[in-house]
């Protein structure tokens, strides 16, 4: 172990949710201290990340167009971030998105909530799989993020949760019950999602869901 690393950023693997291609940047080094994200356009007029506010989780960010030219919508706001270089701060709260005014326009993104220790979740990972649930194919969805969660380094509280989710609707009662037990075990968070979430009924009435929110 040497202590750090370096790497180009197309050296990441470019992941796909179906709407903008991404790079999991804090998963490919394995950082623990902050969320950071590259987000990428295919061709200009592209949207390069998803409309959001962070309202809920009060997660500050700071955008750093790395490459190309990006047009930032802030509170429906335009503000233009070019050159190359610009770095655009956005408070929770504030509604933003960005597009892209030429092709290959690159974002990088950092975030974090203000007093609060980071907690990586594994969102990087879920997010390609996601189609597969919002499709209804449990039983694929659950077979690649299995996969996933097998491998080194990947072993995130929001991953383990939704593979329990795809398995319990999948009818696979003794892998959802195991996987929800090792996501609750890295994030005491996800007992209070899994009270609630309907795509865990099927488990519901077993006897070690119940001890299991029982804490």
């Amino acid at each position: 172990m040497t202590g750090y690393a370096v790497a180009q950023l197309d050296e990441i693997p470019e992941l796909d949710d179906g709407r903008e291609p991404f790079r999991p940047v804090r998963h490919h080094f394995g950082i623990t201290a902050f969320g950071i994200t590259s987000w990428s356009a295919r061709a200009a007029g592209d949207r390069i990340f998803n409309e959001h506010d962070e309202a809920d989780d009060g997660q500050e960010e700071l955008y750093l167009v790395l490459r190309g030219r990006a047009a930032f919508e802030l509170d429906g706001q335009r503000q233009d971030a070019s050159p190359a270089g610009t770095l655009v701060f956005v408070q929770p709260g504030v509604k933003r998105t960005a597009y892209a005014e030429e092709p290959g326009t690159t974002i990088v993104v950092v975030g974090g909530v203000p007093g609060q220790v980071y907690e990586p979740v594994g969102w990087e990972l879920w997010a390609p799989i996601n189609p597969l649930y919002e499709a209804g194919e449990y039983a694929e969805a659950a077979d690649q993020a299995r996969e996933l969660v097998e491998t080194p380094g990947a072993q995130y509280p929001e991953l383990l949760y939704n593979l329990a989710c795809c398995e319990s609707l999948a009818g696979r009662t003794a892998d959802a019950l195991e996987h929800l037990r090792q996501a609750i075990a890295l994030s005491d968070r996800v007992r209070s999602f899994a009270k609630e979430d309907s795509d865990l009924d099927p488990i519901r009435d077993e006897p070690a869901f119940k001890e299991l929110m029982a804490g």
